[in-house]
């Protein structure tokens, strides 16, 4: 009996979790569309791919609607469906006092974390909406940020609280479509962005600590975890970090 297989769309996909989450993807069974804006850096996670695994490097820019708009495009063309999208590009803004934050960087964060997801979440509901079977699922990458902030990180904790709002509608505007939609929160996986923490990071009352990382790898399973449930199923939200972080009473 031969066996469909199922198309996912990873954003952010060139490194940290993005790269993580799309080979343990492609590891139960997924072909793996993986987007972001560094070309070379998708080449490399493509060129990660076991014998018999399909991972297809695509540069676009989710911030914008063309470039999203392409990469569904040819998401479809060549495959004529999607089954999952997993929302993990995001952008961070250097620490400073909330007084003091460009609007352009204000403005750069919320283009990539918070409009780069909608964009990309109105295109897949579109093709889930319409295709046939039915359906889908949307993973949205929600960080602890979702939850608590940092000291001076206004724009990336405004929006990651709301991806919060962005999954819960999605999953209600979603329901009559069999698209299903759930939020991951993951504190201090170990990436290249979070390789600051071994150093040092500004603390809720101003001092500076060390602060433990998790294996991206664990991060990654609880994505697989979340696209591996039938039609039936739904994670809504799930929280991993790192065990000794201080997450619960961050203050």
């Amino acid at each position: 009996m031969s066996t469909v297989t199922k198309i996912a769309i990873v954003t952010g996909a060139g490194s940290g979790i993005g790269r993580a989450s799309a080979l343990a993807l492609a590891d139960i069974g997924f072909t793996v569309m993986l987007a972001g804006r560094r070309p070379d850096a998708l080449t490399e996670t493509a060129v990660m791919a076991k014998t018999g695994q399909t991972l297809i490097p695509f540069a676009c820019d989710v911030s914008e609607p063309a470039g999203v708009e392409a990469l569904f495009a040819a998401t479809m063309q060549r495959f004529g469906r999607l089954d999952l999208l997993f929302n993990n590009a995001g952008s961070g803004a250097p620490a400073l006092p909330l007084e003091d934050l460009p609007y352009s960087d204000w403005q750069r964060v919320i283009g990539v974390n918070l409009t780069g997801a909608f964009l990309c979440t109105q295109a897949a509901m579109r093709i889930m909406r319409d295709q046939t079977p039915q359906g889908g699922r949307i993973i949205n990458n929600g960080s602890i940020s979702a939850h608590v902030p940092r000291p001076r990180s206004v724009a990336y904790t405004a929006s990651k609280h709301a991806i919060t709002g962005l999954t819960k509608s999605t999953s209600l505007d979603g329901r009559d479509y069999g698209v299903l939609c759930g939020q991951i929160d993951i504190g201090n996986a170990e990436t290249p962005l979070t390789e600051r923490m071994t150093k040092g990071v500004l603390q809720a009352d101003m001092t500076t600590a060390v602060e433990p990382l998790m294996p991206v790898e664990d991060a990654a399973a609880a994505v697989a975890y979340m696209a591996s449930l039938g039609a039936a199923s739904n994670v809504q939200f799930l929280t991993v970090t790192a065990a000794k972080m201080k997450f619960i009473a961050r203050g």
